[in-house]
């Protein structure tokens, strides 16, 4: 949590760009894992913690810009809350230390919508993204789930805010990669042939435990990395497997860090697999280049997806002029996913406020294969902090479907490419603040090179 003015000057900020209404937060319940009492980790809404910061279950809260009032909703704990949990700040003495003096019970907020109705104020919610926040809605503002789409007006006001990322807030993100960071590296130190993947996610969630972190993401770590987002644990790793690694810790604050990293098995990498390894690379480091502010973020994918291709072309797998291939989402057969995300408190930063808000200012999305999962596309600004992770996969269904298909056979040489059917996959990630004057890599270095890698192993 951060000092009480900095909430104030958000909610502040935040009044003065939307202008009137009433603005409605959110806040997560419990949910419950597989009965009520024994719940999934508790975790607070993002935007509620942004404005709010109180990280406590079956809060809501109201801005009324045009009755200048800032209301928390909630109730106080009873005694059997007090013989469970033991004695806790009550919701007044939480509430003044974000700079709110207005609380009530839980069950005057739907009086208090229906009174903005009636008045004529427009209440302005969010996209909700969970079961209990649907029913909410339906319940106090009488709109079905179907129709829930949330208030643009209020999405675009909270990505003006939470895009640029404060000094306070890049310290807490730092902190976060910083932990990532060790993550990665235990991993790629205690890695042997003969273990299973559930052994050394073992070994990162100790790095993360003992540092006082969450986890920001389901961890992904696997010998099966074509799969992208592959969240299974239960295999045995052999000697000449690829292991891909995709984690990240989240501070006690809630925001995140996100890196990836792929590891040989063995102490070494195999020619073939450094000789794919040194193309994703290029891809990483040629985009890192590319940060400035002002270049649109889908041009830096455009530019990994062409180092990729020339890349390919060098092994034999693709032909042809590489932008023609890239234009044409030749590339996506190798590439099928973006090149990164923002990220502050949620790993893939206000995903739930809409992709094309976030990351694309409103303009339509790609449909093409690839390109269309690209989650930023903007100009890149000062304060902005988003991932760069390229990747390479030899995904053995996409090669079959596209290849029964005939399709892109200028640009692939399909017969090359089933060499490498059981390759697996190569991702490597970096989490980066765009500056005034380029970029800066948040958290301690991960070994990328090659020469890295296996320096640790």
């Amino acid at each position: 949590m951060f000092a009480k003015e900095t909430y104030i000057q958000r909610r502040a900020l935040l009044k003065k760009n939307i202008g009137s209404g009433v603005l409605l937060f959110l806040g997560n319940d419990e949910q419950g894992l597989h009965y009520e009492d024994n719940t999934f980790r508790y975790r607070q809404d993002s935007t509620f913690l942004y404005y709010f910061g109180l990280s406590f279950a079956g809060l809501s809260a109201i801005i009324d810009i045009d009755g200048d009032k800032e209301i928390i909703f909630g109730d106080e704990l009873t005694i059997d809350h007090i013989v469970w949990m033991g004695t806790q700040p009550t919701l007044k003495e939480k509430s003044e230390r974000v700079g709110i003096t207005d609380v009530m019970p839980s069950s005057d907020i739907a009086d208090y919508l229906h009174k903005a109705v009636r008045k004529g104020q427009t209440v302005h919610y969010l996209p909700p993204y969970r079961a209990e926040h649907k029913l909410k809605l339906m319940d106090w503002l009488g709109i079905p789930p179907a129709r829930q789409e949330g208030s643009v007006p209020f999405i675009r006001a909270i990505v003006a805010q939470r895009s640029y990322k404060s000094t306070e807030e890049i310290e807490e993100i730092e902190k976060a990669c910083n932990v990532t960071a060790d993550m990665h590296i235990t991993a790629m130190k205690v890695l042997r042939p003969g273990m299973y993947e559930y052994e050394v996610v073992a070994e990162m969630n100790r790095v993360a435990e003992s540092n006082n972190c969450e986890l920001s993401f389901a961890t992904i770590a696997t010998v099966n990395g074509q799969t992208l987002h592959n969240h299974y644990h239960g295999n045995r790793v052999k000697p000449g497997d690829l292991f891909l690694i995709d984690a990240g810790a989240e501070v006690e604050s809630g925001y995140a860090g996100d890196m990836s990293s792929t590891i040989p098995v063995d102490k070494t990498f195999t020619p073939r697999q450094r000789a794919v390894y040194e193309i994703q690379n290029a891809m990483h480091l040629e985009s890192v280049k590319a940060l400035r502010p002002g270049i649109p973020y889908m041009d830096v994918y455009d530019l990994s997806a062409r180092v990729m291709v020339e890349g390919m072309k060098s092994l034999g797998l693709m032909k042809g002029n590489a932008e023609d291939a890239v234009r044409e989402g030749a590339h996506a057969l190798f590439y099928p996913h973006g090149l990164g995300h923002m990220m502050g408190l949620d790993v893939h930063d206000m995903e739930n406020l809409g992709e094309i808000w976030v990351g694309y200012n409103g303009q339509p999305k790609s449909t093409q294969f690839g390109r269309k999962s690209q989650r930023l596309a903007i100009p890149l600004e000062p304060g902005f902090v988003h991932t760069v992770e390229p990747g390479i996969y030899f995904i053995p269904e996409l090669i079959d479907l596209w290849k029964g298909e005939k399709k892109f056979k200028d640009f692939i040489n399909y017969d090359k490419v089933e060499e490498y059917r059981n390759f697996g996959g190569i991702r490597n990630e970096e989490d980066y603040l765009i500056t005034e004057t380029g970029a800066r890599r948040l958290g301690k270095k991960i070994p990328l090179t090659p020469e890295e890698v296996e320096a640790l192993r």
